[in-house]
């Protein structure tokens, strides 16, 4: 156990001006830090949030297998008498889970105290805690919140925002951003604490009523005003007909081209047809004069044989 300490912490205004530091209250804030049990704290929380819905199928409930794979003898195999063995692709599974196992952890409630008020105290001793005086916003809006994290140059961690009771306002604010978030200062865990980087606290929260430090309201920037109000106003009219018949004319222009190309395509497909037509005649009559020329020849040497065999008879 450490001794007893007394922190402060820097105060700011819900719009990221500074303030005087204020005292943290001793009953929570008092340098103790408490490993073991900070650790015991988180595997619970973090076991709680299991199911423990997974579920396996033994061989008996697999569907398939109602037939002796092979005969028992004379295969040269080893005997089977299921497909949907354990030893079977596509088999039951041993030993595995069945859905109804249960990780609920118990941590009795002065433990999670002590767990808590470590995680407070670890962060106050790397002056990680901020008091902001007063959330009290009329409506969400996301680029306040991210305006009063630039101001406080915590943009870029995590950052965990602890009001006094629920704020819709301010949750709804920070919804949007992946590294913040906003809970009440009673329902924080250890758990919370020892995930952010920051912990911004509402000053009523811990008992420190702080009033509220005169400033100017808070106004969106104009420059982003500006480039969301050019997105949201819509192009001249004549401009969009002029696209329009641009893209029309193009269009028209590409489908002339395709239809001479379509229409050269086939007056070649039908040139290259009729050469190949006449080719194929002119090789049939050329083989068809061969034949004729042939049989000729073979005609008139046999009259010449046939008469050579008469005179040498007579």
């Amino acid at each position: 156990m450490a001794e007893t300490q007394t922190f402060e912490a820097a105060a700011f205004t819900a719009q990221g001006t500074s303030r005087e530091r204020v005292p943290l209250p001793a009953t929570v804030f008092d340098g103790t830090v408490n490993m073991p049990v900070m650790h015991q704290a988180v595997k619970a929380y973090l076991s709680n949030q299991r199911q423990g819905t997974a579920s396996t199928k033994t061989r008996g409930k697999v569907a398939g297998g109602n037939q002796k794979p092979w005969k028992q003898k004379g295969t040269g195999r080893a005997r089977q008498g299921s497909t949907r063995a354990p030893n079977w692709v596509g088999g039951g599974t041993v030993f595995g889970p069945h859905g109804d196992r249960n990780y609920h952890q118990t941590v009795p409630r002065q433990v999670r105290q002590l767990a808590r008020r470590s995680a407070f105290n670890a962060r106050a001793r790397e002056n990680a805690i901020l008091v902001i005086d007063r959330f009290e916003w009329d409506a969400p809006k996301t680029q306040r919140m991210l305006a009063l994290l630039q101001a406080l140059d915590v943009a870029g961690r995590k950052v965990l925002i602890l009001t006094d009771g629920v704020k819709p306002n301010v949750y709804l604010s920070a919804r949007n951003l992946p590294r913040t978030h906003v809970m009440p200062y009673g329902d924080v865990s250890t758990y919370e604490l020892l995930w952010s980087d920051v912990v911004l606290i509402e000053s009523s929260a811990i008992g420190e009523a702080l009033e509220p430090k005169a400033e100017a309201e808070w106004t969106p920037n104009p420059a982003k005003q500006a480039s969301a109000a050019a997105r949201s106003t819509p192009k001249k009219a004549p401009a969009k007909k002029a696209a329009a018949k641009k893209a029309a004319s193009r269009k028209t222009a590409s489908s002339a081209k395709s239809t001479k190309a379509k229409s050269a395509k086939k007056t070649a497909k039908k040139a290259a047809k009729k050469a190949a037509a006449k080719s194929t005649a002119k090789k049939q009559a050329k083989s068809a004069a061969k034949s004729v020329a042939k049989k000729t020849t073979k005609k008139t040497a046999a009259k010449k044989k046939s008469a050579a065999s008469r005179t040498k008879r007579k």
